[in-house]
């Protein structure tokens, strides 16, 4: 029975390392209060340049504009998707930065009243001598305007699991996204100065296992655990509006808009790393996958293959051979490549024939932008039987056509290795001297081996959408 119990609970054992970081480090008891977690942006502002002279600033309100209301399983709760303080998130985010004088305007109305308060005090107590004034309130330079303007649920969902005979495990994912805009006003003019945006995604994450099956008669076995985390969306407002300020006090430095008081060294090196990621950002969607092109213009490989015959005799045996490829990328999902090889159709007694194969594939790449990549190939082309030699084309030259499907591996922009299964159909029943029912000929292929891609990138840019 133990060996019985055992046996499942093993099977499940890998499954629990995919969340073993939480599961590992459950809260057995309550927590005192702690200093607020940073959020990793927290370091972009630290490593900004040091400005010439702080600017005087003034938030009056940054609102969550969405008026979205948190997603549960059974429809809309009356809780908001986000945070309701993101006015005291960006004052912060403002001080961390050290180019900002952040001055009080969201509640003024408590500040005037206070005023008003220490006045009416000193000249209850002060009669007869000199009034001590109070020092002039700070007027800002600019104003930030703004506010958390999208909230998206559920922009990628996904999930795998596996049962057999009563143990499995699943897991499922969950993004959401939440989209930031800030904008620059000069309070003399009234202009805009610099409007940016940023976006964060959010992530929940769910992973259960269990087993559920009968070890002997009337014993029931029943185990059951699970993971589940939620990204905060404070923290993930938060780390938005973060980048936001970064990105701010970056385009008013590009635009001289305010000066910055560091070396020109360490101010070029801070807009340069920011223009590199904002050129990443042309190439990248929504979900963080990059569409940066992979692959050169053009390719050359070679592969080792393997043929099994179908036709009208029986005992088809598998043969091997080699094949070369010449191609070029008409766009970043299409390919055109000129194929030639030399493999064996035949049989165990009746049919053995040393042939080469040529054609013209036409390759479609379903996911051109990711490292492995599955495609779909199409060509046509022709095949004849090799009598006297390895280089006799002398014999009758057969049509075909074929079409298959294969899969490829990256390993650089120049290297990528391929696997790939054709079925090449033939126009005639005479391939093997026997003609024989109502079906031609035909046989399978498979290849194993490599792609060398060279010359030029692609200059036009990628579509996202497609």
């Amino acid at each position: 029975m133990i060996r019985k119990c055992i046996k499942p609970l093993l099977l499940l054992f890998p499954l629990l390392f995919l969340g073993c970081g939480v599961y590992l480090n459950q809260p057995m008891r309550t927590a005192n209060a702690r200093i607020g977690e940073e959020t990793p942006t927290s370091r972009l502002l630290q490593q900004l340049p040091v400005p010439q002279e702080k600017i005087v600033t003034a938030v009056y309100k940054f609102r969550d504009q969405t008026g979205q209301y948190k997603p549960t399983e059974t429809g809309a709760g009356w809780s908001t998707a986000v945070t309701q303080g993101a006015t005291s998130i960006l004052i912060r985010s403002l001080e961390e930065s050290g180019w900002f004088i952040p001055i009080e305007r969201e509640n003024v109305a408590n500040l005037l009243n206070e005023r008003k308060i220490i006045r009416s005090s000193r000249a209850q107590f002060q009669q007869g001598e000199n009034d001590q004034l109070l020092p002039p309130l700070l007027f800002a330079g600019i104003i930030l305007e703004g506010g958390i303007i999208s909230y998206d649920a559920n922009i990628l969902t996904g999930g795998a699991g596996l049962r057999y005979f009563g143990t499995g495990g699943s897991g499922q994912y969950r993004q959401d996204r939440v989209t930031v805009y800030l904008r620059a006003i000069s309070t003399s003019s009234g202009k805009i100065l610099k409007t940016v945006y940023t976006s964060k995604t959010i992530l929940s994450q769910a992973v259960d296992v269990g087993v559920f099956r009968f070890v002997r008669l009337k014993r029931l076995l029943e185990f059951e655990t699970g993971i589940t985390y939620n990204e905060p969306s404070e923290m993930a407002v938060t780390g938005a509006i973060e980048k936001a300020v970064q990105m701010l006090v970056l385009e008013g430095i590009m635009e001289n808009l305010w000066r910055t008081g560091a070396t020109a060294a360490d101010s070029s090196r801070a807009v340069n790393a920011y223009l590199r990621e904002k050129e990443e950002m042309m190439h990248t969607d929504l979900v963080n996958r990059n569409y940066t092109s992979r692959r050169k213009k053009f390719f050359a490989g070679t592969a080792l293959s393997a043929m099994y015959y179908q036709g009208d005799l029986p005992d088809p045996q598998l043969k091997g051979g080699w094949s070369g490829t010449m191609g070029w990328q008409v766009n970043r999902r299409i390919g055109a490549a000129l194929e030639f090889g030399q493999c064996a159709l035949g049989t165990e007694d009746y049919f053995d024939e040393q042939i080469s194969h040529f054609g013209l594939s036409a390759k479609f790449l379903l996911l051109p932008y990711e490292s492995i990549t599955p495609y779909l190939h199409l060509g046509v082309g022709g095949i004849t039987r090799n009598i006297s030699g390895r280089f006799d084309f002398s014999d009758q030259l057969f049509a075909q056509v074929y079409y298959g499907a294969g899969m490829e591996l990256l390993l650089n922009p120049y290297l990528g290795l391929n696997l790939a299964v054709d079925h090449h159909t033939m126009f005639t029943d005479r391939l093997d001297e026997v003609e024989q029912g109502k079906y031609n000929d035909f046989y399978w292929q498979a290849r194993l081996g490599v792609h060398i891609y060279f010359g030029r990138d692609f200059d036009q840019p990628a579509d996202l959408f497609f």
